[in-house]
């Protein structure tokens, strides 16, 4: 799916799925993105020795303010690597498979596509595991036990 995006529908269905594959595992996390989708026309890419030399050819041809640019909006379970059996950095995961989900949202349909969005986000969210932080209120409370005491 290098190119494709998925339709509004086929993208929630995926991020449900994707939000409950992760949530008995330790380690599970879910990354999700979004931004701006502009046209790539008229616009050249900043060169190393020069990268604002074309910086007013890029502003002069942007469209009004006034107009519309869809929304693409990516999640991913982020595993492209995993850590390897010795401890000693990452490697290729074994069965190569990183989750990646896009779909494009045009501006009149923002407004009906968050509020379904953020329902899923939230019930995701809630099936995830909190992190553990007590360790390090623990280290945070004996740094300040020893600066009082010195």
């Amino acid at each position: 799916m290098p190119n494709s995006h998925l339709t509004h529908d086929e993208f929630f269905n995926s991020l449900g799925e994707l939000f409950t594959s992760q949530k008995g595992k330790d380690h599970g996390s879910v990354f999700l993105t979004q931004k701006r989708l502009t046209s790539s026309t008229g616009a050249s890419t900043p060169s190393r020795n020069e990268p604002l030399a074309d910086i007013a050819d890029v502003l002069s041809n942007d469209d009004s303010p006034s107009a519309t640019y869809p929304v693409i909006i990516r999640a991913t379970d982020g595993k492209g690597r995993e850590p390897r059996t010795d401890g000693k950095g990452y490697q290729v995961r074994k069965d190569g498979k990183k989750v990646k989900l896009s779909t494009v949202v045009e501006s009149d349909a923002i407004d009906a596509f968050y509020a379904r969005y953020a329902e899923i986000c939230k019930a995701g969210m809630m099936a995830l595991k909190p992190r553990d932080r007590t360790k390090n209120k623990r280290k945070t409370k004996g740094k300040k036990k020893k600066i009082t005491t010195a």
